[in-house]
């Protein structure tokens, strides 16, 4: 038999999850997911990706502001569910809802536990430099990121790939494992594993003052920082243009030949030195604007050595 599930998410990134789960049959008693934000020019309030989807579905969505009220309590184990799915929700689940439900809560990961528990696995795992990542199904307890590991499903990370690359190849394979999970966990099959004590990171949320660019270090490290915030929030610099520093951020670049001093203009193609080595910048984005190729920016914006950018 299918079971009877609550359903518990906000981005993108757990849309995929929330749709597989319905189509797989199981029975969608109700989706927590974060409130509906202002967005936009006029500021109108947004619903959620989860909330959207999930109203499209004809399933009950509920935003919360806290689990931690007898109330809250009360409604969550009102749904009469098996077990509860959390992918990206954005908020602390106390242990009693942790309790409330009898098959547990699970959790859906975006990297390959215990490395990078907490709030930004994916851009962290690219940032610095890992060959892999992968989604890991979590049953959850008290902690952070803590709890014992069901089921696991690994891809490699290329230098090429972008944080929104690795999001969007790994959202869909765990929409596919947390089906799998489910499915075992309905026939009394799925097993757990406790997480090792050892290479254990965290992946702290991104600050915006990490996102400017340091062209002192070594190239593979500018290139890794620079797709690790790509698209958001994204990695800048200021490029000087008629007589003006001009904030830019870069949202994807490839290795170069060259050398010179950190920050300096090698060519006309956008070719920056970095510590060792340099990078090629191949899409970026001025302030207010759309991203855009370098050819295009270069057509209205030209630059040519000597110049530095900082």
């Amino acid at each position: 038999m299918p079971l009877r599930l609550i359903f518990m998410g906000t981005p993108e990134f757990a849309v995929p999850t929330l749709v597989a789960l319905a189509a797989h049959g199981h029975e969608i008693a109700a989706v927590y997911t974060r409130e509906a934000k202002p967005s936009g020019r006029g500021m109108k309030l947004q619903p959620s990706p989860v909330a959207r989807e999930a109203q499209r579905l004809g399933i009950p969505v509920l935003t919360p502001k806290t689990l931690r009220t007898q109330g809250a309590l009360d409604e969550f184990r009102s749904h009469g569910a098996d077990a509860a799915v959390v992918v990206a929700y954005g908020m602390i689940l106390p242990q009693a809802i942790l309790d409330a439900v009898p098959l547990g809560c699970f959790n859906l990961h975006g990297s390959l536990l215990p490395r990078w528990r907490g709030a930004a696995p994916i851009n962290r795992a690219i940032m610095a430099g890992d060959p892999e990542s992968g989604v890991m199904v979590m049953k959850m307890d008290a902690g952070l990121d803590t709890g014992d590991v069901a089921m696991a499903e690994r891809i490699a990370v290329t230098d090429a790939m972008t944080a929104s690359d690795l999001h969007d190849a790994l959202a869909p394979l765990g929409a596919d494992l947390m089906v799998r999970a489910m499915a075992a966990l309905d026939r009394g099959g799925l097993q757990l594993t406790k997480q090792s004590a050892e290479g254990v990171t965290y992946a702290t949320k991104i600050e915006k003052a990490e996102a400017r660019i340091d062209w002192s270090r070594p190239a593979r490290e500018v290139l890794r920082h620079i797709h690790g915030l790509s698209p958001f929030p994204g990695a800048w610099c200021e490029m000087p243009v008629d007589g003006e520093q001009m904030r830019v951020k870069i949202l994807r670049c490839e290795a170069a030949n060259g050398a010179g001093n950190p920050g300096q203009l090698l060519d006309d193609r956008l070719t920056i030195a970095c510590g060792e080595g340099a990078i090629r910048v191949r899409e970026l984005q001025r302030a207010g604007k759309a991203p855009m190729k370098a050819e295009d920016f270069l057509r209205g914006t030209p630059l040519a050595p000597p110049l530095n950018v900082a």
